[in-house]
């Protein structure tokens, strides 16, 4: 991967919509090649889907809840069912398996509090094998972008 495909890469992080020939002005590129390298970043994988960001507030998702999860072992089964489990649930938009206390860290939004407890209830408790359960709310957003950073 070069510069220009880098470049490719953060005018659509930026708008997904664009066209391309907008893309090929903004990447200083004629649009032949400019679509070649777009049809050859989707084909290795390194550009794995569009999507629309979407303001879950105003969706009826206005609490972000970051949840770390411990488990009580790390048996291959218990590892499995636990990440299984939260593949297949909506709510958690992320995992990431984590270093120190934590094994675990979600993203998961929510209705409400109420909701959040009825979460916890319906989905994280019948998982089993989980030894603590951390929640911190979000009540503020800082930063927020899925534009990476540019390495030139």
């Amino acid at each position: 991967m070069d510069t220009k495909d880098r470049q490719i890469i953060r005018a659509l992080q930026k708008n997904g919509r664009i066209t391309n020939q907008e893309l090929a002005e903004k990447v200083n590129l004629s649009p032949s090649p400019c679509l070649r390298r777009l049809r050859t970043l989707e084909k290795s994988g390194v550009i794995t889907g569009y999507n629309v960001q979407v303001d879950a507030k105003a969706y009826g998702l206005p609490v972000t809840v970051f949840v770390r999860v411990r488990l009580e072992k790390h048996t291959e089964a218990v590892v499995k069912r636990f990440e299984d489990h939260v593949r297949l649930t909506d709510h958690i938009l992320e995992c990431y398996v984590m270093t120190g206390l934590s094994d675990y860290l979600l993203k998961i939004v929510v209705e409400d509090l109420a909701n959040y407890e009825h979460f916890v209830r319906r989905h994280l408790h019948p998982i089993g094998g989980i030894a603590s359960i951390d929640t911190s709310f979000a009540y503020g957003v800082i930063k927020k972008t899925a534009v990476l950073p540019n390495l030139d």
